[in-house]
């Protein structure tokens, strides 16, 4: 585990998540740094028309596998709501999704701060900053038809995606470096291949993506939800 990150009680958790559900002010969210690393061919999973199904009791701890789920999820919205509104040219509507990414990102780390603590929280927070300014980067080059500015973006995203992966498997021995970074790559490619059919128009292939997408999302949010269940067993089974 990180050093620097101590675990905390699921009772912080539940408050940190109480919080996180009011109104978040606007922040902007730091880009993460330039790479030579390129993110894969676009690669959906199949396609899952059970990924809102609601989860099972038998998995471990549920309400923690739920809860994470549907932050997840939000991200995903979010990022499409800002990608369609920047095809629709909208920047009203554009401006809006991004704080909603933003606050969606601060209840993910807020989860991560209730069992991590103030400082692995801050960290992850810094993280998805750094996945929000890539996304949000490569969906403005699209709109504009800029390619070095979508490769640069692309870049961006894969350095994350390790960098993520870096910390969460430092901070929990169960979430494998090389599986985290695999599955943030496929996340990736996910949100590259669904910006370039929004702008494109192609409102049939994206639909598809988008089914896939959330299916993926489920498999992320399971992998937390079971390294953390695993590590913490009363915590995140309490309540």
């Amino acid at each position: 585990m990180h050093p620097s990150i101590k675990p905390i009680g699921l009772a912080t958790l539940l408050l940190v998540l109480a919080a996180c559900n009011k109104p978040t002010s606007n922040a902007t969210m730091a880009q993460a740094p330039a790479a030579d690393a390129t993110m894969p061919a676009p690669v959906p999973p199949p396609v899952d028309t059970t990924a809102a199904a609601p989860v099972a009791a038998s998995v471990p701890a549920p309400k923690l596998q739920a809860a994470l789920r549907d932050l997840w999820h939000g991200h995903i919205v979010h990022a499409r709501e800002y990608a369609l509104a920047m095809h629709a040219k909208d920047a009203a509507g554009a401006r809006k999704a991004a704080d909603a990414v933003v606050a969606n990102a601060r209840q993910i780390s807020g989860v991560v701060a209730g069992f991590y603590g103030k400082a692995g929280g801050d960290r992850m927070l810094e993280l998805l900053g750094g996945h929000w300014g890539a996304v949000k980067a490569l969906t403005d080059a699209r709109a504009k038809n800029d390619s070095a500015a979508a490769d640069k973006a692309m870049a961006d995203l894969a350095a994350n995606a390790g960098e993520i992966a870096r910390f969460l498997a430092g901070a929990n021995p169960n979430l494998p470096e090389d599986t985290v970074r695999g599955l943030l790559l496929a996340h990736g490619a996910h949100h590259a291949q669904q910006i370039q059919q929004i702008m494109a128009g192609d409102t049939v292939g994206e639909a598809a993506t988008w089914t896939a997408m959330q299916a993926h999302m489920d498999a992320i949010a399971d992998a937390l939800a079971g390294a953390i269940a695993k590590q913490f067993p009363r915590r995140a089974n309490a309540g």
